[in-house]
Formats: C-alpha cells, structure tokens, sequence
C-alpha cells in the first residue's frame, strides 16, 4: 500500500488526512509540533511522529511508492523536507505555497546541487486548480491531484500490505468493467479488505470467495465474474467480466 507522508499537522493536512482514509493510503503525519502531531488529533494515521522533520523523515526512509505532501507552517520548513525527499524515492511530491514561495525554494535548491529535471517533477503548488480557499476545499484538491497521479502510474506503483489473508487479483478484464488488469484487494481473515477490485456485488461474492479459501486452506484459485446481466438489469454503464486470481498468504 501506498504511504501518504504529510510534512506537517496543521488545518489543511488534518483535513487531507480525512480524505485519505477513504483513499486507502498508508497515512503518515510529521510535525514537531506535540499539540498538532498526536493521535488523538490524527487518529486515522499509521504513524504519528512528533519529530523535528529532517529526524522523522529520515527515520522513515524513503520507498518508491511514497507520497509526499507538504504543509509546513514555514518557508524554512518546506524547503529542509523538500530538498531531503528529493534525495530519495518517491512517486509523488507536492508542496503548498504561493508562487513566489514555491519560486525561491527551487531557486535556493537548485543552487544546492538538485537538478532542475527533478526539481520540475514537484507539484508546486500542490493540488488541482478548483479555486478553493478553505483547507477542506484545499484538501479535495490535493485529493484529487494524488487520486489522478495514482492512475497514471497505474497500479505496478501500489504494492499490497504485509500479513496474512487473500490476495485477489484481477488477471483479466473484458468489456466495461471498472477496475483494471492489476488492480488488487487484500481480504484478511477478520473479512477487512485493503484494496479494491471494483466495488458492488462483484467485490462482494469476491470478498466471500476468499473467506472461503482461507477457511479452507486453498492455496490458490481463480474465478470468473460476469457484470453484464447485473448492468443490464440495473440500467449501469459497467458490464463485462473480470477473472480474478486468489492466492493464500499465511503471514
């Protein structure tokens, strides 16, 4: 799964982080800051690290798939967490800021050796253009800028999490159906899911399938989902069939 790493815990990341529960990001929140990085504030999060930045960052290491969203309350900031991600790895950086403060930290990093390739991959400023003001309306931008970031690096960028259940992988699609080939749900023996293959009924008989495996200890298996009679008769864009492949993962 995709970790979302928010540089700082103030209004606009508490509502991103909102937002991103429902997006099935691994959420991460960094402050130094003990009254705006806790649990009680961020209880959606994985971790919480109430760390001067450059310690939590490192701390965290840096994965290919990381998301990054900077929010810090300072200029300062922005750049000390921007210049560190950039010396890692990452699928996406996006920092907050006007213009002109987004300018200056390009120009001071450039000047520090970061190339200017690397330094045109930032999404600076951060978000779509919708014209929002508010944090939330802020926030829904930044949504939708990781949602579409998300599906063009497709899903070989998102890796499914550790532990035991049954991974379901969609390993053919034919006709309209919503999920591509790839796309991956992990149900774990408590009947939770990470992941999605589509959602509805098809997600539903798909989820009780791998119940059932565990259940019985098969290995593996794979089974074919028809949407089509079930679109037709709900009048739904969807249809087609997708073949899907379980695999048992003990641990």
């Amino acid at each position: 799964m995709e970790r979302l790493i928010l540089c700082g815990g103030g209004h606009v990341s508490l509502e991103l982080a909102h937002i991103a529960q429902r997006l099935e990001f691994e959420l991460v929140v960094v402050d130094d800051r003990a009254e705006f990085a806790n649990t009680r504030r961020f209880p959606m999060a994985s971790q919480v690290l109430c760390q001067p930045f450059l310690q939590a960052l490192d701390s965290l290491g840096s994965r290919a798939d990381d998301y990054y969203a900077i929010l810090t309350r300072g200029h300062a900031f922005d750049k000390e967490c921007l210049e560190h991600i950039l010396r890692g790895r990452y699928a996406y950086v996006g920092m907050i800021g006007s213009r002109n403060k987004v300018a200056a930290v390009r120009q001071a990093l450039e000047a520090e050796g970061i190339s200017r390739e690397i330094l045109d991959g930032i999404y600076a400023p951060i978000g779509l253009k919708l014209g929002g003001q508010t944090p939330a309306e802020i926030a829904v931008s930044i949504a939708a800028q990781l949602v579409a970031e998300r599906a063009r690096l497709g899903p070989d960028a998102a890796r499914p999490p550790e532990g035991p259940g049954v991974l379901c992988t969609i390993v053919e699609k034919h006709g309209s159906a919503p999920r591509g080939v790839g796309t991956w749900m992990l149900v774990r023996p408590d009947g939770s899911c990470v992941g999605t293959i589509g959602g509805g009924a098809v997600e539903y008989q798909a989820r009780l399938d791998a119940l059932s495996l565990w259940q019985a200890g098969v290995a593996g298996s794979q089974r074919e989902y028809d949407l089509s009679h079930a679109a037709a008769e709900l009048g739904m864009v969807c249809g087609g069939r997708v073949k899907v492949d379980f695999q048992l993962r003990k641990q």
